[in-house]
């Protein structure tokens, strides 16, 4: 039903541009904004897991028109919600994992699935289509192949040959992010020291032997996945000139300066602040066991209650990597989404008092609604209505259209939304970013005289519109612009954090107006004879 609703806030343009964006043009023939990463001069992200994902989405709504020609679907909708739902689908096998291998590392299975389905994490970054979701379902898939003890869930038959899976898993999570092997470094070394010959102390050799069984797997997949991005960026499979998306993504983010047009953050990021964003109180009981575990370690165990060899591995199992991805500058939230599964492991058990449940159900609903109903939320609907203003004729009678759409001191707006066959000329969207108030109102004047012109020049064949897309919290600049305009209308809610309202917006009347995202037809009208 959350997914469905559906979300309109925008968590990042990465969930847009690394999938339905793309596969969109490709599938539906539908015009898009294909970023760099899925250039052929500059291929960094494998189309496989997109293909798998999106691609089933769009080739559902391809194919349905054919055999239900009656069907009326609202195909914008359709194109940013079926997606989705694929994602979420995928999601549930986070609540699989959870119930059968809770046991296996002493937690409660059904409060550790109630933790899990709570958490805004998977309410929302779980129904998105982000390469990071698909990375933590991978991640909760070798979990469930190295589960300790008797309880571990996999039948005999998998266990006999987990490292055929296990190699599948790491090669489709290294093509979906190079970033995979922090998670699965701590789980592999796991497996490998219990399926290893000298079970009475820690062996590396043994270790490494065992991990190595990986490699057939490993090798034979990673073929089948170089062949296909080769295929799909150049068109045909040549041996000298193949394609290793993952290296490529590698190779552009060990150069400081390419990293740095992302953000740069302190290494502590997160530790101190990503961690709180996403888990709350979760991340903070993780730390204080982490703190305790520590302590036993160095000073001897004092605790009344001394860590359990599976908190200690769902401990290592939370920080190893939170600790791996904190070497990189670039630290954004979603990178730790994968680490819901070991955390509501670890935390399950903990016993707590009637006031935190009420934090705890707090920051869930707080932190839902913020990512799914208010971070910049107002992008989506606005789409949904440009379309409307695009597909309407009234507009221009019996004469042929142009609309360009300026956005601004927003993310990306998405393209495939707008439905618009792939070609087409009778939209251009324009993607100002954070520019500043000099140069927005430079360029909306420049657009405004140049399709005055262009009306003047075709008089009677074609009619320019101009509409400007930007959030309340800069209205006052775009007013300052002097430009005459016919229809404004507001999208609520709409909150930036990279452009957030300022205290004194908030204790004004006009409250709303600054939470908003304003869509304005500009007046580009000529005098006509």
């Amino acid at each position: 039903m959350w997914c469905l609703a559906p979300q309109t806030g925008y968590l990042h343009p990465d969930e847009f541009f690394q999938s339905p964006e793309v596969i969109a043009g490709d599938i539906l023939d539908l015009e898009t904004n294909r970023p760099w990463e899925f250039l052929a001069a500059s291929p960094c992200r494998t189309v496989l897991i997109p293909l798998l994902t999106s691609g089933t989405a769009f080739w559902i709504i391809d194919i349905l028109p054919r055999f239900w020609s009656e069907i009326a679907l609202n195909y914008s909708y359709v194109l940013l919600v079926l997606p989705r739902l694929i994602m979420t689908t995928l999601s549930f096998l986070l609540d699989y994992t959870v119930h059968q291998i809770a046991t296996a590392w002493g937690s409660n299975p059904w409060k550790a699935m109630v933790l899990l389905a709570m958490s805004p994490v998977t309410l929302v970054f779980y129904t998105r289509t982000i390469s990071n979701a698909i990375e933590g379902v991978l991640f909760a898939l070798i979990l469930l192949l190295i589960s300790p003890g008797e309880g571990n869930p996999v039948p005999s038959s998998c266990k006999a040959n987990a490292h055929h899976f296990i190699g599948l898993i790491l090669t489709v999570g290294f093509f979906n992010r190079p970033t995979f092997p922090c998670f699965a470094f701590v789980p592999l070394i796991y497996w490998a020291a219990q399926r290893g010959t000298h079970k009475s102390h820690f062996s590396c050799t043994s270790i490494i032997l065992t991990a190595m069984k990986t490699v057939p797997s490993v090798v034979f997949f990673s073929v089948i996945c170089v062949m296909a991005d080769t295929i799909y960026y150049r068109g045909h499979w040549l041996k000298k000139n193949f394609i290793l998306t993952p290296v490529n993504f590698l190779c552009y983010n060990i150069n400081p300066e390419n990293l740095a047009q992302h953000g740069v953050h302190p290494r502590i990021t997160h530790m101190a602040v990503n961690g709180f964003m996403l888990f709350g109180l979760f991340h903070l009981s993780a730390l204080c066991s982490g703190i305790n575990m520590l302590k036993n370690m160095i000073w001897g165990s004092h605790s009344k209650k001394p860590s359990t060899e599976q908190t200690r591995l769902l401990l290592m199992l939370y920080f190893v990597p939170l600790m791996f991805l904190s070497l990189f500058n670039h630290q954004e939230p979603r990178f730790l989404i994968p680490l819901i599964v070991p955390l509501v492991l670890l935390v399950s058990n903990y016993t707590r008092t009637i006031k935190t449940k009420c934090l705890l159900v707090l920051f869930s609903v707080t932190g839902a609604l913020f990512f799914g109903c208010l971070h910049q939320a107002g992008i989506i609907p606005s789409l949904f209505h440009i379309q409307q203003i695009v597909l309407s004729k009234s507009a221009c009678g019996n004469i042929s259209c142009h609309h360009t759409v300026l956005f601004t001191h927003t993310y990306m707006p998405p393209l495939y939304l707008l439905n618009l066959k792939k070609g087409q000329t009778s939209v251009e969207i324009i993607d100002l970013a954070g520019c500043t108030e000099d140069l927005m109102c430079q360029k909306l004047r420049g657009l405004q005289e140049e399709l005055s012109l262009r009306n003047k020049e075709v008089l009677g064949k074609t009619m320019h519109h101009l509409i400007a897309v930007f959030p309340g919290t800069i209205a006052s600049v775009v007013e300052s612009c002097k430009l005459a305009h016919k229809a404004e209308v507001f999208f609520t809610p709409h909150l930036s954090m990279e452009d957030p309202p300022k205290m004194f917006h908030l204790l004004t009347r006009n409250v709303i107006r600054h939470l908003s995202l304003h869509v304005i037809e500009i007046d580009v009208s000529t005098t006509r004879e």
